[in-house]
């Protein structure tokens, strides 16, 4: 869910730094639907670059409010499972990226703490999120922003990943299908949950069947375990499965699929999404980025899965609540670490030039600095904070997925 930016006051003046620029603003500049419905009385084509920058400049406050609460509330909540207070995890001063930092720095500390206690060798298997975006949104944006667009026409590509969405004929790639559906076909390596029948594979609860070739009577399986497994609801199966995954449950090569089919489909997909990068159709650098902005904002990313264990540890109780803290929160902060990281670089450098691009422009003409450069002056300023707020809650959640041995 996305964090809103705090608003920025624009109507005070002369900003500073920028000599000359009124600092008068007709539109939010936090805001992309205000900008794009406010009319700066300019030439059709400085218009519509104006407007594009600005909105870039907007879409990137509002990323960069969405990833300081991702990191702030995963960094809060493993410290929190560590033994921090409220007050542990509060910033003690205000700033881009400060809530995101303070919550970071104390579940790193923590995590030092709780691992020196424990001791024993620490073991974090981590199997990456993946990040898809939606094509539609940024077919929709490119239509909005660019007027050589027309709305419903904008062709969007997919470059460097995999396009999934709901196929409504033949799957020919893979089907992941949602928690508790009826798997039709075997669940090959994706079922993390409980699987009802047909199972064969990792069971890290009760085994009704088999294990290893021996009749399991119920208990858990170290080994390989056929026939069904109860993993407690704690996301430790593994195998094909031929009946109910509690988790969700990948099917290879399905001729029908209920769920998301990755990888190919023989009619055309429905809400498509990429996992690599989305190609806009060709239109101009200031709405490319802040379609981009706006789109990166939007992604949806399948949760990282963390297995976690600790052999020969001196404190039993402290290694399993560093077990239990880090499966239960260390998905949500590897959304940033692992998942968006290098999106979030491409989106940035973007805004930034075209944001510094709109400024020059600006700069060069005293007719478009009286209409707009109140506005042009704001967004450098937010966008520049923006920034340091990316990068910040960025770095705070590498160094914390560092010291939980997931780096």
């Amino acid at each position: 869910m996305l964090v809103a930016a705090p608003l920025l006051l624009t109507n005070c003046g002369g900003l500073p730094g920028l000599p000359g620029l009124p600092g008068a603003c007709s539109a939010d500049i936090a805001s992309v639907d205000s900008i794009m419905q406010a009319n700066f009385g300019l030439q059709a084509d400085l218009e519509g670059k104006v407007k594009g920058a600005l909105a870039a400049g907007a879409a990137l406050q509002e990323l960069a409010g969405q990833i300081e609460g991702d990191v702030a509330l995963a960094c809060g909540n493993l410290a929190k499972d560590l033994g921090a207070s409220d007050a542990d995890i509060a910033p003690k001063e205000e700033g881009p990226g400060k809530k995101a930092e303070a919550a970071c720095g104390a579940a790193a500390k923590l995590l030092g703490e709780i691992k020196a206690k424990a001791s024993g060798k620490l073991k974090v298997d981590v199997k990456p999120p993946v990040c898809s975006a939606s094509m539609n949104a940024m077919a929709e944006c490119a239509g909005k922003c660019d007027a050589s667009i027309k709305p419903g026409e904008a062709k969007v590509e997919c470059e460097g990943g995999e396009i999934s969405g709901s196929c409504e004929g033949k799957c020919s790639g893979s089907c992941t299908v949602e928690a508790g559906a009826e798997c039709k076909g075997s669940c090959s390596g994706s079922c993390s949950g409980s699987c009802s029948a047909n199972f064969s594979g990792k069971c890290g609860g009760k085994c009704d069947g088999k294990c290893d070739g021996k009749d399991s009577k119920g208990a858990a399986c170290a080994g390989t375990c056929e026939g069904s497994c109860d993993a407690g609801g704690e996301g430790k199966c593994g195998g094909e499965c031929g009946g109910k995954c509690s988790a969700s449950c990948e099917v290879k090569g399905a001729a029908s699929c209920s769920g998301t089919c990755s990888g190919g489909c023989d009619v055309e997909m429905k809400a498509p999404k990429c996992s690599g990068t989305v190609k806009p159709p060709e239109m101009s650098a200031e709405c490319k980025a802040s379609c981009d902005a706006q789109v990166s904002g939007k992604v949806e990313c399948t949760p990282a899965k963390v297995s976690v264990s600790l052999s020969g540890s001196a404190d039993a109780d402290a290694a399993g609540k560093l077990k239990v803290a880090l499966e239960n929160n260390l998905p949500a902060l590897l959304k940033v670490t692992l998942g968006m990281k290098g999106r979030i670089e491409g989106v940035v450098a973007n805004v930034q030039a075209s944001v510094e691009g709109l400024q020059a422009v600006v700069q060069g003409g005293a007719d478009v600095a009286m209409k707009v450069g109140g506005c042009v002056a704001a967004s450098v300023k937010a966008q520049a904070q923006a920034s340091v707020s990316i990068n910040v809650s960025v770095q705070a959640s590498a160094s914390a997925s560092a010291e939980a041995g997931a780096g």
